[in-house]
């Protein structure tokens, strides 16, 4: 079977990043825990995704995706403060930690604290991978095609299809 279309695809990976024009190690998913995914529904990267298109099982791959096609190139406009009496009664975060937020509509995400100030807390909303190109190399360790639950729940249920939530 090859890679299409509301497939569940299980992958092995190694991602890079550059730094200082060196290639730096970032992360890995191993055939003991691969990566699984349902391929064409907007979870994944869609470059990624478009890397991985008609591959098979077994298939190795290696290519890289500059930082517009991944998470972004870094948007200044996405560094903020919040204001200190949101902090009233805890500890100040520390730089470098990563705050769980909601906005007004219920949606959650991630800021990095990059700054503390008497007033308040400066963070980066910025994918913490904006701006940096990306160097994936791996192997297909297994393709399936999706489970009819699967597909309308919109997520794989483990490798095999039957995993419960």
């Amino acid at each position: 079977m090859k890679i299409q279309s509301n497939s569940v695809v299980a992958l092995t990976y190694d991602l890079y990043t550059t730094e200082n024009g060196e290639e730096v190690f970032v992360e890995k998913a191993t055939e003991e825990q691969p990566l699984v995914f349902l391929y064409g529904v907007g979870m994944m990267l869609p470059k990624f995704e478009e890397n991985l298109s008609g591959l098979g099982t077994g298939d190795a791959y290696d290519f890289h995706l500059a930082a517009v096609d991944a998470y972004g190139e870094k948007n200044e406009s996405s560094i903020t403060e919040l204001p200190g009496d949101m902090f009233e009664g805890m500890d100040k975060p520390e730089i470098g930690s990563v705050l769980p937020l909601q906005d007004n509509e219920g949606n959650q995400f991630r800021a990095r604290v990059i700054g503390v100030t008497e007033t308040g807390i400066q963070v980066d909303l910025n994918h913490p991978m904006a701006g940096q190109h990306l160097h994936f190399k791996g192997q297909i360790i297994n393709i399936r095609e999706a489970t009819e639950e699967e597909l309308s729940h919109g997520h794989v249920h483990g490798a095999d299809g039957h995993e419960a939530h």
